[in-house]
C-alpha cells in the first residue's frame, strides 16, 4: 500500500495500491488501461473537498495536481476547455484575465472543476443553474481506457447524464464550459432577525440575482447576503477592510471560537451572539471575487437540497431540533436557492430547490447532529449533496430521482467491468 491520503475535512482517509499523476490525456488513459489489466479500480483525485469517501480507492489513485492547464480558448463562443484538474480558483483568474466569467459560482473555489461538477457543487440565485449546467462538453476516459468525447450533439446521452456522475461513469479528462463577459457584483451583508428573513423569504429570493442566509444556531439572527449585477465601478471595501472582516474576523477569529467551543460547549451560545454584530457590509466587486470566500477553518458538512416552498418549515424544525437536542452548535447554517435543470442526478433535477447545510466544526461529533437533520429532510423528499455526509442508500435514493435509471443504463455502458466502483458508489447508486 501506499501512503495514506486524507481529505480536507479530514473525516475520510485510505491507501490506494498505485498512485499515478498523469501529466496528459495520454498518460491518464493509459492509466485506466493498466488498472484494467491488473483488476484494480480507479478513483481520480483533486483538491479532496468532499466530505464523503466518493474519491476513496484502495485500488489505483489518479492523482491530479499534474492534470489542471487550461487548454483552449473560443473566443466567438467565449467558452473555455481546462483538463480536469485545473481549480476553480485557477479558472477564475484566467477568465478574469480574458475579460470573462463564469454566470454563478459556490462559496468555494479550492475544488477542481471535474470533483465541484461531478458532485452538483451549485451557487445560489433562483433564476441560475450550478456549475453542471455551464458545461457544454467533456471528454471522458471509460472503463476499459477508451476515450468519449460528449456534447449535446455528440455522445449526448453520455453528456447528459455525465455532468453529474459521481465519478461512476469514468474519469474525466478535460471539461468545457460556457463563459458570459465578465461583470460586477454589488453586495449588501447585514444581519436581519430569522422570523423577517423567513416572512419575507420570497421577495428576498425572487428580488435579488443571489440571495443567501445563514441562520446562527441559540440566537434569533440571521447573517444575509445579496449580491446584484451592476456597472457600478468596484469599491466599498479596500484591501485592508477585505482581510479584516474576511479573514480576520470570519476565519481567524472565528476559528478561535470554535476551539474554545469545542472544549467547553457551554460557552457557544455566548459566544454566537458575536456573529451578528458585525454591521453592514456594502460593496462592489469582480463577480468571481464576490461569490467566493476564504475558508481556512476546517469543517465537515451535510447538505440537503429540498423543493423551495419546503425551505422555511424545514429550517425552523431544525433549529428546534438543535434547542431540544442540547447540542452547542458553533456552526451558522447555510440557505441557498438553485434554478432548475435537467440533469438526471442534479439535486435541483426538475424544480426550483432550496439548500440547507449544516456543519460541525473538525474533531467535534456530528452524527447526532446530522442524522437528526437527515430525518427532517428525508419525509419532504430531500436529496444531500453528493459530496457532503449523508446515510442514504441507492434503495432510499433512486425514488427521489425520476431519471434514476437513465443514468444506470449509460453506467452499464461506460463502466460495465465496474471500474470505477467503490464503496460510496456501491452505497449510494448500488452494482451497475
Amino acid at each position: 500500500m501506499t501512503s495514506l491520503w486524507t481529505n480536507w475535512g479530514r473525516n475520510q482517509t485510505c491507501a490506494a495500491e498505485t498512485v499515478d499523476r498523469p501529466g496528459d490525456e495520454a498518460e491518464l488513459a493509459a492509466a485506466v488501461k493498466a488498472a484494467a489489466a491488473e483488476g484494480q479500480t480507479v478513483k481520480a483525485v483533486g483538491s479532496g473537498h468532499s466530505f464523503t469517501d466518493i474519491a476513496c480507492t484502495y485500488g489505483r489513485r489518479l492523482v491530479l495536481d499534474r492534470y489542471g492547464e487550461i487548454l483552449s480558448v473560443d473566443r466567438d463562443r467565449l467558452q473555455v476547455t481546462v483538463q480536469a484538474g485545473c481549480t476553480i480558483q485557477t479558472l477564475n483568474r484566467r477568465l478574469a484575465d480574458l475579460g470573462w466569467a463564469l454566470p454563478n459560482l459556490g462559496d468555494i473555489e479550492y475544488q477542481t472543476i471535474s470533483g465541484a461538477v461531478s458532485t452538483a457543487t451549485h451557487g445560489t440565485g433562483v433564476r441560475l443553474g450550478g456549475l453542471a449546467t455551464q458545461v457544454v462538453g467533456f471528454d471522458l476516459v471509460t472503463g476499459d481506457g477508451s476515450l468519449l468525447r460528449c456534447s449535446a450533439d455528440e455522445e449526448p446521452e453520455v453528456f447528459s447524464c455525465g455532468r453529474v456522475g459521481l465519478g461512476a461513469l469514468g474519469v474525466l479528462s478535460t471539461v468545457t464550459l460556457q463563459c458570459v463577459p465578465a461583470f460586477n457584483l454589488h453586495a449588501i451583508e447585514e444581519p436581519m432577525r430569522l422570523d423577517h428573513v423567513l416572512e419575507n423569504l420570497d421577495s428576498y429570493v425572487e428580488d435579488n440575482d443571489h440571495f443567501e442566509f445563514y441562520y446562527v444556531p441559540h440566537t434569533g439572527w440571521t447573517l444575509t447576503k445579496r449580491n446584484n449585477r451592476t456597472t457600478d465601478p468596484v469599491g466599498g471595501m479596500p484591501r485592508w477592510k477585505e482581510v479584516r472582516d474576511k479573514v480576520l474576523f470570519e476565519n481567524v477569529a472565528f476559528g478561535v471560537m470554535c476551539r474554545i467551543g469545542r472544549r467547553r460547549p457551554s460557552l457557544i451560545p455566548r459566544l454566537a451572539h458575536l456573529a451578528p454584530s458585525g454591521g453592514r457590509l456594502d460593496y462592489v466587486k469582480p463577480s468571481h471575487r464576490t461569490f467566493v470566500t476564504t475558508r481556512l477553518v476546517h469543517f465537515v458538512e451535510m447538505e440537503y437540497s429540498i423543493p423551495r416552498a419546503a425551505v422555511p418549515d424545514a429550517l425552523l424544525a431544525v433549529k428546534d431540533f438543535i434547542d431540544r437536542s442540547g447540542m452547542m452548535i458553533s456552526f451558522p447554517i447555510e440557505v441557498r436557492f438553485v434554478a432548475p435543470d435537467d440533469i438526471p442526478l442534479s439535486t435541483a433535477f426538475g424544480e426550483q430547490r432550496g439548500y440547507i447545510a449544516v456543519h460541525r466544526y473538525v474533531g467535534e461529533p456530528f452524527e447526532q447532529y446530522f442524522r437528526g437533520v437527515e430525518a427532517i429532510m428525508d419525509p419532504l423528499g430531500g436529496r444531500p449533496h453528493w459530496g457532503k455526509m449523508h446515510y442514504q442508500t441507492a434503495a432510499t435514493l433512486a425514488p427521489r430521482y425520476p431519471e434514476w435509471d437513465r443514468f444506470q443504463a449509460v453506467r452499464t455502458r461506460t463502466d460495465p467491468d465496474g471500474r470505477f466502483r467503490n464503496a460510496y458508489v456501491d452505497r449510494v447508486l448500488g452494482l451497475s
